[in-house]
Formats: structure tokens, sequence, C-alpha cells
């Protein structure tokens, strides 16, 4: 695989892959347009609450991620494609940050706490934490315990949480986000695996109802939106889906990508 001139903007990823299969020797991607959106946020509200953008990243290392992506482009490439996706969401994440919408710390995975510091270092954010161990669901939970004292000393309400396999982010599907916490408990980003892409939580479920988005689930199953919407079905805590968008996690996610 060739990445050839992937700008890491905010708005745009572009690059030929060349990519290998067991049927043909080369398989060849053209031009894949990742998304082409070139957002100008205008006419932002007066009164946003602040929230804290939890990216919850792992480390790129050979053979330890996109495990299922690397049986179709090999091990290497599927490092290289994780990386890119990584530094997209950071890209898009900081333009909101330097606006002073969002807060960001990354919740990372794959390495030691040393080795946490260089790569946030690297990647222009100061706020980290290890992820640690646990299902998916442990770990968001942890992330919210670790920052309350941070976001009761900022002033933050909400909490976001986003993972880093989304070519297509952009600035405004975060800022529909913010906007949307304004007037809802729990917003979603559904997936095209059945689970999610961000879950947003505003204020009073983090004061009262912390456990509320991550009990009675089966991680990785088809059915995480759906058993976390159910968790709300006997309260009157308000709920909000936004655009369905793919998680890249095989080649045929890649190919559906529009």
């Amino acid at each position: 695989m060739e990445f050839n001139n992937w700008p890491l903007s905010n708005h745009k990823i572009t690059t030929n892959l060349k990519l290998f299969n067991k049927a043909s020797t080369k398989f060849i991607i053209k031009n894949l347009n990742f998304f082409n959106r070139h957002i100008i946020i205008l006419n932002i509200p007066k009164v946003l609450d602040k929230a804290l953008l939890i990216i919850m990243a792992k480390w790129h290392g050979f053979g330890r991620c996109k495990t299922r992506l690397s049986k179709d482009i090999g091990k290497s490439n599927s490092a290289k494609v994780q990386s890119v996706m990584t530094k997209h969401t950071i890209s898009v994440a900081k333009f909101l940050q330097e606006n002073k919408l969002i807060d960001i710390s990354m919740a990372i995975s794959g390495l030691g706490i040393g080795n946490c510091q260089r790569w946030s270092r690297e990647l222009g954010i100061k706020k980290f934490n290890l992820q640690g161990k646990g299902c998916l669901g442990e770990k968001m939970k942890r992330q919210i315990i670790i920052n309350k004292k941070f976001c009761a000393r900022n002033k933050i309400k909400n909490i976001i949480f986003i993972g880093t396999d989304l070519p297509d982010l952009c600035h405004q599907d975060l800022l529909n986000t913010l906007k949307e916490l304004q007037q809802n408990d729990l917003i979603l980003g559904p997936s095209n695996d059945g689970g999610y892409w961000l879950i947003g939580l505003s204020e009073k479920i983090l004061s009262s109802q912390i456990y509320l988005p991550f009990i009675n689930i089966k991680w990785g199953s088809e059915n995480v939106l759906q058993n976390t919407i159910d968790n709300f079905a006997s309260t009157k805590l308000k709920y909000k889906l936004l655009d369905k968008k793919i998680d890249i996690d095989t080649i045929f996610d890649i190919e559906n990508i529009k």
C-alpha cells in the first residue's frame, strides 16, 4: 500500500491505496475519497456548555491493531491506516478546542505510561490517561471517574467519547453533539456494525446515572446501540441519534465509504 499525499487536514483525507488480496495478487483502489466536506462553522450559539472530548485511541503497533483489516492488506498497512485515522480525529478535535468548545483527553491502550506520554506529546495533546483493563463499558466508565475532578475544576458539564475509526469525521459532527447536549441527556452516533461511533453524556447522567449507558450490554455484538437505548427506556432521560457512520474495521468498510 502506498500513501501518496494523504493530507491530515480538518476537511479531507484522500489517498491512492494499493491493496493485495488472495484472489488477484493486486487489488487497487484509486483515489479513495474518505470524505469531501468543507465545513465552515457559522452562527454558533452564544451559550454552549463546554465538553470534555475523550478520544479512545489504540497504539498503531505492527500486528496489534486492525486485525481484521490486516488479513486483507497486511499488518504494516493496517497499522498505517490506524495511524492516519487517529491523526485525522485529533486534527478535527483540535479545531473545536482552539475555539474553546471542548477540551481533549486521550484514553490510550497498547502502550505503557512513558510511551503514552511521548505519543500524546507528538500528537499535540497535553492530557491523556491509560484505558486500563476490562470491556469497553468499563474503560469508558473509568475515564469518567478519572476525569471527574478535571471537569469540576474547569466547569465542564458534559463528556463525549469517540473512537478513531472514522475517516469521515468532521467538525460539524462534534458541533451537532454539543448542540444536542443542550436539550438531551444522551447522544449516540450509530455505526454500521450495530454499535456507536460516538456517545455524549450530559451532566444529569454523569452526576447520578453514570452506570446506565454501560450495563447489560454485550460489547462487540450487533446489539450494543439498541441495548444502550433500552437502558433508558424506563427513565425520563432524553436521547438523540446522530447520523450513521461506518467504522473502518475491514476492507469492505473502506469500499463502502462514499
